[in-house]
């Protein structure tokens, strides 16, 4: 039992193979340049799409080299909660509501957490 036992072998964690007759994809380096001075090398498969743009360390985006900014996409702007509210109730409504609410608070019927 003892020349059979695997003492010292962290079994699972290692792989018993051994990388011959493995072939690799073919790759190469996309080399990305950053704003602030930073060059970020990145293996890639030679058959893989190479984004134009890749976020550096340092939170910039660093684009790739002799490659072209792609243009921005189009976004909404965002909705603010008063726009929101100005598409339910118009500026007169609001109006009326605001001096109901004045005069309710002011009468002491209404508390100002509420």
């Amino acid at each position: 039992m003892p020349d059979r036992s695997l003492r010292g072998m962290s079994i699972g964690s290692k792989s018993m193979e051994t990388d011959e007759g493995v072939d690799f994809a073919p790759r190469f380096q996309a080399h990305y340049d950053c704003p602030n001075g930073h060059t970020i090398i990145l293996p890639f498969s030679t058959e893989a799409d190479v984004p134009p743009v890749w976020e550096c360390r340092c939170g910039e985006e660093a684009l790739l080299r002799d490659g072209e900014r792609p243009e921005p996409k189009a976004t909404k702007p965002p909705r603010t909660h008063w726009d929101m509210l100005l598409e339910r109730r118009t500026v007169k409504e609001l109006e009326e509501l605001l001096d109901e609410r004045m005069e309710l608070l002011r009468a002491g019927k209404l508390r100002r957490g509420a």
